[in-house]
């Protein structure tokens, strides 16, 4: 596994900010983060009770996994009902690339969370210029802290800049990035079992431009939160309703990368479906209204039998890493994983359907309703649902022995 290994003398950390002034830098130092963040931490991470010798406390600094430990306290937060919304943290990151750069990035930094300035030009306030990720940080139980397979979401923005004509972090830029953010944060990664940290990187045109044309300067931001389950259902099942005349994506559009239109575009079917009580929406191509294409902001999963079916990635789809590896797991386990068309009549005659992402992991879904006509699958959670979340999250928790290496793990 990776070290978690963070020059911290080349670290800088911000003071708020508002909409008045821009941010004030001061050179970070090592020793006096804790003393820096100046915020009550009330909450002693709670010690395994099973074996109290595992949980060895976390660094203290950003620095090495030799450097002297102390222990670790978490945010004050109800750790025991926490959602899937905005809890702001401590430390942002922030990276730019000039104009004149000639696509590469300068060195980023550390800054308190805060708002940000644009001119009104930006490119992605007026032409939608940017894309977003979203990977998530475990605590395990000594202490240490897991992401998930960063370097996918580094590979997959590089993909979406190229679509968006924006340059991009490189992926060791990207995923050192990730790990800077996440230890600056470390108080609000949640205990084992209790929710994940949410990390959020942004790349987006910040440069003022009027015409149509990509901007003269990006900025790459990633900020973090905790969060619990993304449906209120928890893993349970959830409903979801097939829309026809809607559609997220079309052939040679965007939907095949992470650009933050591809999520506006769902926004009006997705409200209406969840006035009447459903979860969410599922979307059909657009050519035929009759393949399944992805969820409002997940991918979708048929089981029928021992084959596990999913729509192919051919432009319209995005190529979640959730889904990826939930393909992978899968065909370790024994089953027959195709990616592929698959009907709207498929989907109604499956055994089983679940979703797949970052946010909601892997969720197994009760109900599809479609022209009106409402099939359930069963009661509870699928038990092909429940062998995959258990097998993908063991995973993620650091509770299995990783022989995908797929893991990274921060001392």
């Amino acid at each position: 596994m990776e070290s978690s290994a963070v020059h911290a003398a080349t670290i800088r950390l911000t003071h708020p900010i508002s909409s008045s002034r821009p941010f004030l830098s001061h050179p970070f130092k090592p020793s006096n983060l804790n003393l820096n963040l100046n915020l009550k931490l009330q909450h002693k991470f709670p010690l395994a009770s099973h074996n109290p010798s595992l949980l060895q406390p976390l660094s203290a600094t950003l620095s090495d996994a030799h450097s002297e430990t102390e222990n670790v306290e978490l945010a004050d937060l109800d750790w025991d009902n926490l959602g899937f919304g905005l809890q702001t943290t401590d430390y942002m990151y922030v990276m730019k690339c000039p104009h004149g750069a000639e696509g590469v990035f300068s060195k980023g930094e550390l800054k308190r969370f805060g708002n940000i300035e644009l001119n009104p030009s930006a490119g992605v306030l007026n032409y939608g210029q940017g894309l977003f990720e979203g990977l998530k940080a475990y605590r395990k139980h000594d202490g240490n802290i897991l992401l998930f397979r960063p370097q996918e979401n580094a590979l997959r923005m590089r993909m979406g800049a190229e679509r968006m004509c924006m340059p991009s972090p490189a992926v060791e830029q990207f995923v050192e990035a990730v790990k800077e953010t996440v230890l600056a944060n470390k108080r609000w990664v949640p205990p084992p079992g209790k929710g994940s940290l949410y990390i959020r990187p942004l790349l987006m045109g910040s440069g003022p431009v009027l015409g149509l044309a990509p901007a003269p300067e990006y900025t790459f931001l990633i900020y973090a939160s905790p969060v619990g389950n993304y449906f209120k259902e928890g893993l349970a099942p959830i409903n979801l309703i097939v829309e026809n005349e809607l559609h997220r994506a079309t052939p040679g559009g965007t939907g095949g990368v992470k650009t933050i239109g591809n999520y506006t575009a769902v926004l009006k079917a997705q409200s209406a479906a969840k006035a009447r009580g459903y979860s969410d929406v599922l979307y059909l191509d657009c050519v035929h209204k009759k393949y399944l294409e992805e969820v409002s902001s997940c991918n979708i999963f048929v089981v029928k039998g021992n084959v596990i079916s999913t729509p192919a990635v051919k432009g319209t789809i995005l190529p979640g890493i959730t889904r990826k590896s939930i393909i992978d797991v899968g065909r370790s386990q024994g089953f027959q994983v195709e990616e592929r068309l698959v009907s709207v009549d498929e989907l109604l005659d499956a055994d089983e359907v679940f979703c797949t992402g970052t946010a909601v992991v892997v969720s197994p879904v009760g109900s599809v309703t479609y022209l009106g006509d409402r099939v359930s699958y069963r009661d509870g959670v699928g038990a092909v649902s429940q062998q995959l979340h258990t097998a993908l999250t063991r995973l993620q928790m650091g509770l299995a022995e990783d022989e995908m290496n797929w893991t990274v793990e921060l001392r």
